[in-house]
């Protein structure tokens, strides 16, 4: 066990002090166990779950009775982004029974520990049960109403004072794909872009990468066809804790095909313990890895050339770049040695088709995107995309944090990545059945439309700095570039201890003059400052209490079906998000195209409107019968091509499993979906594709489409630009538009239809002529090796801006200071001080997931059944490091960071896992902050049983100048027994 876990006396001695201080009144271990229908060992056991019954009696729940009709009702675990199917039994509309869903090709019966236990998230009796609010520090129950009248109020007084701009709306990941649409809509209605979910905290980097590189910002294949692949990296992920799932498919992979599985990380990871090399490398240094490897690769000519000549744009500048990372450098920088490196990197090359998964270690940096671009390099170079067993296979954490992001819930975006010009709103407002005026007079100005607005990274600051109309000084730098700094925050399913920073995010919770925390559980948010008023708590639902969709990493929806009403007093989002924009004023205007029965939203409606607006990527097909059948059928799915077998019912034979983005055209038309991207062996009707054309043609003399490469059956053999009513009109295409698509083109673009373009006809017609010809709507180009529109064209290494190497700033140093996202961005001006910084604080600190809990932690922590699995915050610290301080194993000790005077008191955990000057600490944990227990600070009944400090008390600062990602993978720390 990579915890120590005992059931020896301190262990029972530990969790039963841990609940005496339980506002709902304290429990000894005995009693505890014998409440929750279970033993020690069962507990203990809920990690190795495999196809087991998963059920329980729990004191809310009562007991199956098998002379009473039970339905089955199916949904998909609430955690993390693989997928796992969770089938509920239902009896008297009571929750009484759970199982892994055997059929479905994504979990095959089986669930990891935290989905095994999901049921005790829906009968939890430490859910929020009633809207409450801050008086005079003291939490006071109150009405809906109530509460609903005097947040909205409280809204309108503040946008009519200061502006749209000073609301900031913040999502979940958690969101249904309908409930994150709605949110987002919310936010335009509303007249900002300052509307952010967790994406921005773990792949906002992911998304600029891989969309820079060759179109679109998502994962390329799928778990399943991880199987296929015969050389495996995983590199910044730990599957085996976070996707634990996940893991039977990387596995089968290697066990079927004998593929080599290489995990490159600074620690050494129970995904590391399955590796057959294991690559040890310095916190910070992937790109000069990267590099490395292809330094090698291109010395001894493993490139594929003719993919490279076929589908690459700028490879010879990259190899300019890689001829300065000789063996020598690589080792210096990254402690990995040139020979380990060298054999990896001819696997990678030769033993194909080769595969690379990443996670938040890679993306969590301040050079997050180049990261990810390098990577993305790599498999371009080696031939590595767009087939089978290739490609970027990036594991996300939330449930739903891909289709959050999909359907814009992002600062710089609409949904389906339109971005924010005047082309995007006036698509959205066609599609919302509203004027753009309209539109636009709900903004500050046209400037502010048009303008990515402020990241949940940064919030607080936006709190803490002046706006425009606000500061003193008019030559200064340091205010948000808008009228007026935020003033209020809604938080929908968003823990508050997920950013850096955190002392600096508690003094700009205390100056909000508005807090609404929307969620199952208070979240950190609710105890962690001083504040005693204005701040109000809305218990949602969870997913299983609702109808909707989710998208998995891989790009495939699924539905889940409500498995009981919401319990206590707890709404669902979509009737919470109605009823406040009743009081808003806009809800006619909002809600006119979505059905509304008797003051409920009807979520299939929602995705019916999504399906006639979200072109660009392919959300149209997806109709929420089409869903549902999947789900029914989950059997009838292949379970590694995904494709539903020829005895499958005919409305879903040859689909592939979730219809997976981009599923082109109407539902009608019966698009299959999309299960490998960018695949040139299949035709667009079958799921092919090529790279996307959204660069333009031509750059620096130079073709930027493909040469000589083009999807099975295209009429057109060579690249081709996006389609637009002009090409069709040149290619003599155009007369093929139905009288009703040529109607519904003039209806909306008039004069300019020439300019219509694929992803803005929403009669779908352009698509549906493209692919009659056998032709990509989006054209076909080759992925670009070089992103002249990003900081670093090439990737290169910049040094951490807290680093343990000051040596190395002056070669390698991080990008000057910059303003972006309406905020000033600061680099070379703070890293100058981690020549003096590195000394006092000499241990780097890493930080990512445990099997037990899941994202801030809240839900988990408050599950009886997980509880157990992990008591204490921790520390890993080296055994050479914990000498050096007379730190003995399980001791208390004080972690502390270099800004804000930061610390955390936790356990120390004395192990090789992490290197000599590295530590690493779980992110799951709240509920102290700086050695102080705020328990106390929670409204009775709903204190998770499980607290602890924070990690992000001590992370620091430090941004990706992309997408103002935050660095929490690699900063600086000292460790000394408390």
């Amino acid at each position: 066990m990579l915890i120590k876990r005992s059931d020896g006396q301190a262990a029972r001695q530990r969790l039963a002090s841990t609940y005496q201080g339980l506002s709902s009144g304290g429990l000894d271990r005995r009693s505890f166990l014998r409440q929750a229908g279970i033993g020690g060992a069962g507990l203990a056991a809920l990690g190795t779950l495999g196809a087991s019954r998963a059920e329980a009696s729990g004191a809310a729940t009562g007991v199956l009775d098998h002379a009473r009709p039970v339905a089955r009702v199916k949904n998909v675990c609430t955690h993390c982004s693989v997928g796992c199917s969770v089938i509920a039994e239902v009896q008297d509309g009571v929750w009484v029974g759970q199982e892994p869903a055997w059929e479905s090709p994504i979990n095959r019966g089986t669930h990891c520990a935290k989905g095994a236990s999901v049921r005790e998230l829906v009968h939890g009796d430490r859910r929020l049960k009633y809207p409450m609010k801050l008086v005079g520090g003291q939490w006071r129950r109150i009405t809906w109403d109530t509460a609903l009248d005097e947040i909205a109020a409280k809204l309108t007084e503040i946008r009519g004072r200061t502006g749209p701009d000073s609301v900031f709306w913040l999502g979940s990941a958690k969101f249904t794909n309908e409930a994150a649409y709605l949110y987002r809509k919310l936010a335009a209605f509303w007249g900002t872009n300052t509307v952010d979910h967790q994406a921005r905290i773990c792949h906002s980097t992911t998304v600029a990468g891989v969309a820079n590189t060759w179109g679109y910002g998502a994962q390329t294949n799928s778990y399943n066809d991880i199987r296929n692949a015969r050389t495996m990296i995983i590199m910044g992920g730990n599957p085996a804790e976070a996707h634990p799932v996940s893991l039977q498919h990387v596995l089968s992979g290697k066990e079927i095909n004998r593929a080599n599985l290489i995990v490159i990380d600074p620690r050494f990871t129970r995904t590391a313990a399955h590796a057959t090399e294991y690559v040890r490398l310095r916190p910070g240094t992937d790109i000069p890895l990267i590099w490395g490897m292809l330094w090698h690769i291109f010395q001894n000519g493993w490139e594929d050339k003719e993919f490279i000549r076929q589908r690459v744009y700028g490879m010879e500048e990259i190899r300019a770049e890689v001829a300065k990372w000789t063996p020598e450098e690589v080792e210096r920088v990254t402690g990995v040695p040139g020979e380990q490196l060298k054999r990896v990197a001819q696997m990678f090359a030769t033993q194909k088709p080769a595969t690379l998964i990443w996670c938040m270690g890679a993306t969590q940096k301040t050079v997050g995107t180049a990261n990810v671009r390098a990577y993305s390099i790599l498999l371009l170079a080696t031939g590595n995309v767009g087939s089978t067993g290739t490609g970027a296979n990036i594991f996300r954490g939330h449930c739903n944090v891909q289709g959050a992001t999909d359907l814009g819930l992002d600062v710089t975006t609409t949904p389906g990545y339109y971005g924010l010009d005047e082309n995007a709103w006036r698509h959205w407002a066609r599609v919302w059945g509203v004027e753009y005026d309209w539109l636009l007079s709900r903004f500050g100005s046209k400037q502010l439309m048009e303008t990515p607005g402020i990241p949940t990274t940064r919030w607080f600051d936006a709190v803490l700095m002046p706006g425009e109309r606000e500061k003193t000084d008019r030559d200064g730098q340091a205010y948000v570039a808008q009228p007026h700094s935020l003033k209020a925050m809604m938080v929908f399913g968003h823990g508050g201890n997920t950013v850096t920073r955190m002392p600096e995010m508690v003094k700009g919770l205390e100056k909000l003059e508005l807090l609404v925390v929307a969620d199952p559980h208070p979240t950190t948010f609710s105890q962690i400052s001083n504040r005693r008023d204005g701040t109000y708590l809305l218990p949602i639902c969870t997913s299983f209490e609702m109808d909707g969709s989710r998208t998995v990493s891989n790009r495939s929806l699924q539905w889940g079906a409500k498995v009981v009403e919401p319990i206590f007093e707890s709404r669902n989002d979509y009737d919470v998000l109605h009823a406040l924009t009743k009081r808003l004023g806009f809800a006619d205007r909002m809600f006119a195209g979505i059905e509304v029965k008797d003051g409920k939203v009807v979520a299939e409606s929602i995705l019916r409107e999504m399906n006639r607006g979200l072109w660009s990527i392919g959300y149209t097909g997806q109709s929420p019968e089409r869903l549902k059948l999947h789900m029914q059928h989950q059997d009838k799915f292949d379970l590694v091509t995904l494709r539903a077998r020829d005895d499958a019912p005919a409305e879903i034979r040859g689909d592939y499993y979730g219809l997976p983005w981009p599923c082109w055209g109407t539902p009608e038309q019966r698009h299959p979906g999309t299960h490998i991207l960018y695949n040139t062996n299949l035709h667009v009707k079958d799921g092919g594709g090529t790279f996307r054309a959204r660069f333009g043609v031509e750059r620096n003399g130079q073709t930027l489409l493909a040469e000589g490469s083009y999807s099975k059956g295209s009429e057109i053999q060579d690249g081709y630009p996006e389609f637009t009513v002009a090409v069709l009109k040149r290619l003599g295409w155009f007369e093929e538009l139905t009288a009703a698509e040529k109607a519904s083109l003039e209806k909306h673009f008039g004069a300019n239809i020439d300019r219509a373009s694929w992803a803005t006809d929403l009669s779908g017609g352009i698509i549906r002529v493209a692919m009659e010809h056998g032709c990509v709507p989006y054209g076909n180009a080759k992925a670009r090796a070089v992103a002249w529109n990003l900081p670093d064209p090439v990737p290169v290494h910049r040094e951490p801006i807290y680093t343990a190497r000051p040596d190395l700033i002056a070669k390698y140093p991080t990008l000057p200071d910059r303003r972006g996202f309406r905020m000033p961005h600061l680099g070379q001006s703070v890293q100058v001080r981690s020549n003096t910084v590195a000394k006092d604080f000499p241990i780097i600190l890493t930080s990512g997931r445990l099997v037990e809990y899941e994202g801030g932690g809240e839900e988990t922590r408050s599950n009886k059944w997980l509880a157990e699995l992990q008591q204490d915050m921790f520390v890993e610290i080296n055994p050479a490091d914990a000498a050096e301080r007379k730190i003995r194993d399980g001791a208390w000790v004080w972690v502390t960071g270099p800004e804000s005077g930061a610390k955390t008191r936790v356990k120390a955990l004395v192990t090789e896992r992490v290197a000599k000057g590295v530590a690493f600490m779980p992110f799951h944990f709240g509920g102290w902050f700086q050695g102080e227990d705020r328990r106390k600070h929670y409204p009775a009944g709903t204190d998770p049983i499980v607290l602890g400090e924070s990690v992000n008390t001590v992370t620091t600062y430090g941004y990706d100048p992309v997408t103002f990602m935050q660095e929490t993978k690699v900063t600086l720390c000292q460790i000394r027994s408390a």
